[in-house]
């Protein structure tokens, strides 16, 4: 009789055999004042998300216009006479594609730099214990706070000194390693508990062998974070590019489209080539963080039973 009962116990079910009932459910009460506040939270969210997206609207429409239609309708969303004229003047007569091409090697590389540099940096800090470890972290954070303009002299002297100006190497060895990067992946390091290691040291795991195999795969959200935020960054740097090439063929996708917008390589407004120039631009950012960000999901939880 006993085991009886406690099967029906296990199975959720009375003494008796019956299931228990449950409460039921109540309705959500709507009010008038509540409807009428719901209401107002949508239409504004619905303001804010129109304002927020109506200038890469028109940017893609304007793209898509004659260049008398732009500047005569500057703020239509409809072009009168649809042409992709823009778009064939910029692959067919402009370096439009050597830009890109560019653009897509230097992001390529300081992406999978920042990645693996940032990762390195913020394990050290996090679970290593060497001397002058706080005085790193303390100069790690007040990194963070120079503006990136005061360093672009220093960065250029830097770059002439060592050989690299005008180079691959000078564009892409100085964004290999951001401040930000490393401060991110040094606390979520830290939220991973040490117990999970423990049993690899044990087993005679090294220090790089527990960061590559056991506490790297752990840490998928903060690196989805660094691609995110290395390729963006990456992808829109202007500044470094400046101090770093004066080559045009060297010339990436930010440096030529301050270009097309500054007039220096068209006649007139030229509102369809910059804003089709401008439109292509996002195209590679918006793919990668749609891609990722579905993908930040914390691993860390549940790793260590109690």
């Amino acid at each position: 009789m006993g085991s009886a009962t406690g099967i029906a116990e296990g199975a959720g079910l009375l003494a008796d055999g019956t299931a228990p009932r449950r409460p039921p459910r109540t309705r959500e009460h709507w009010t008038p004042g509540r409807v009428v506040g719901q209401s107002v939270v949508y239409v504004v969210l619905v303001v804010i998300a129109v304002l927020y997206i109506f200038p890469f609207l028109i940017e893609i429409a304007t793209s898509f216009k004659t260049e008398p239609d732009a500047a005569a309708n500057p703020l239509s969303l409809i072009p009168q006479t649809w042409t992709t004229a823009a778009y064939r003047t910029l692959f067919l007569n402009s370096d439009f594609p050597l830009w890109f091409a560019n653009s897509a090697i230097v992001t390529l590389f300081v992406t999978v730099g920042r990645v693996f540099f940032d990762s390195l940096a913020g394990y050290a800090l996090a679970r290593l214990r060497f001397r002058g470890r706080n005085v790193v972290f303390a100069g790690l954070v007040a990194v963070m706070a120079v503006p990136n303009i005061v360093l672009l002299i220093p960065k250029f002297l830097v770059i002439n000194q060592l050989g690299i100006f005008d180079s691959y190497a000078g564009m892409i060895l100085p964004l290999l390693v951001d401040a930000a990067g490393v401060f991110i992946m040094k606390n979520f390091f830290e939220s991973i508990p040490a117990a999970v290691e423990e049993q690899a040291r044990i087993d005679g795991a090294g220090t790089f062998r527990l960061f590559w195999s056991i506490v790297l795969p752990m840490a998928r959200p903060a690196l989805i974070t660094i691609i995110i935020l290395s390729f963006q960054g990456s992808w829109n740097e202007l500044a470094h590019f400046i101090v770093a090439t004066s080559d045009p063929s060297l010339t990436t996708l930010t440096k030529g489209v301050a270009q097309l917008a500054s007039g220096q390589l068209s006649q007139g407004t030229q509102y369809p080539l910059k804003l089709a120039a401008g439109a292509i631009m996002t195209i590679p950012v918006a793919i990668v963080f749609f891609i990722f960000q579905r993908r930040i999901v914390n691993q860390s939880a549940g790793a260590v039973k109690e």
